[in-house]
């Protein structure tokens, strides 16, 4: 009997845990005097909940941000049929397509990542991510027919930018861009950039678990981010750390995923075998000041596995990583200690 679980990213099973955010205070929570506004949103079918730590947030303030992120998705969703990223896939093997500065920026930055990488971040992972379709009750284990016909459609290599023309071209028919891992981490930045631009300086932005933690508290102090423990519900955190002005992004076997005949498939691929990702890693988390790049490097960090993960991540500026594999062994980049702290029992901090 085939035995199939989805498990989706939503507010009720975030990869991270905002300490002091909670309904309930505790010792950790943000100045009682400055009390939250917030709005919930859906994007790239994800949910995305704004909390702005400042009394002069406005209702206006909210619906300019659903615009934005209305209009992020209007150009970079793989789903939408009238999106830039839409029409770009429909005409692969066709014609180059010219786009906004925006979406070529956000492509191109995924393009840089996949070179960095060596195709281990790969943005032309679209027709696999559509073979296994997981996440959607059709999920499945591809044939190796299926897989043979799709793995020559995923070469990152294969994804023509010109510079000049804005324009985006892929070379073969059914192509297609998947910016999943670096679109909702795109979107939190321009969340941020625009409560900043309003003097909105202290928030926490959470996109179905990439926080972006804006500023400190309002009574000054960082803001306390929890590492969520990859095997059981949301609330068992793993381990805390203090941030400012930081994004924190994690990618792990939990977020989605399907059991079939008893073994675990999750959705982070590793475009060179055209399977999930197997090398002991349950989860990366990446700190850094964007969430783009944490987007994307948390992805990168999973797919390289542990040891050419963390050191591919020493060679990143201004970023650090935390890498949790199945035997419940914590790693660290080196800019964390100190800033990190281990506070379940089941864990151990290791080195390699």
């Amino acid at each position: 009997m085939l035995i199939r679980k989805i498990l989706f990213t939503s507010c009720m099973i975030l990869s991270l845990i905002v300490m002091g955010c909670e309904t309930k205070p505790n010792e950790e929570t943000v100045n009682t005097q400055i009390q939250p506004k917030s709005q919930s949103y859906f994007i790239y079918d994800t949910l995305v909940t704004v909390r702005v730590y400042d009394n002069q947030v406005t209702s206006q303030h909210f619906a300019e941000l659903d615009e934005r992120m209305k209009e992020i998705e209007g150009k970079l969703s793989r789903t939408l049929n009238t999106s830039e990223l839409y029409k770009v896939n429909e005409n692969a093997g066709i014609s180059p397509v010219v786009v906004s500065d925006e979406t070529y920026k956000v492509v191109e930055k995924a393009m840089k990542y996949a070179e960095a990488s060596n195709g281990k971040f790969n943005p032309a992972i679209g027709p696999l991510v559509s073979l296994w379709n997981i996440g959607h009750e059709n999920a499945h284990v591809p044939t190796e027919n299926e897989l043979a016909k799709t793995m020559p459609l995923i070469n990152y290599r294969d994804v023509e930018l010109n510079d000049e023309q804005k324009s985006i071209y892929l070379k073969k028919a059914g192509m297609a861009i998947d910016l999943g891992g670096i679109g909702k981490g795109y979107a939190a930045d321009q969340i941020a950039e625009y409560l900043v631009a309003n003097e909105l300086n202290s928030a926490i932005i959470d996109l179905g678990g990439n926080i972006f933690a804006l500023g400190k508290k309002p009574d000054g102090s960082q803001w306390t981010i929890g590492i969520q423990d990859p095997e059981v519900s949301r609330g068992n955190q793993l381990g805390k750390l203090k941030v400012e002005n930081k994004t924190i992004v994690t990618s792990g076997v939990y977020e989605r995923y399907f059991v079939e005949e008893g073994k675990h498939y999750h959705h982070i691929f590793d475009p060179s075998t055209g399977f999930p990702a197997d090398n002991g890693l349950v989860s990366v988390s990446i700190i850094t000041d964007l969430s783009a790049d944490a987007d994307a490097l948390s992805t990168t960090g999973f797919v390289l596995g542990l040891k050419e993960g963390l050191a591919f991540m020493e060679k990143q500026p201004n970023v650090e990583a935390i890498f949790i594999t199945k035997d419940k062994k914590v790693y660290i980049t080196p800019g964390l200690e100190g800033k990190w702290e281990l506070t379940n029992d089941l864990y151990e901090m290791a080195d390699i």
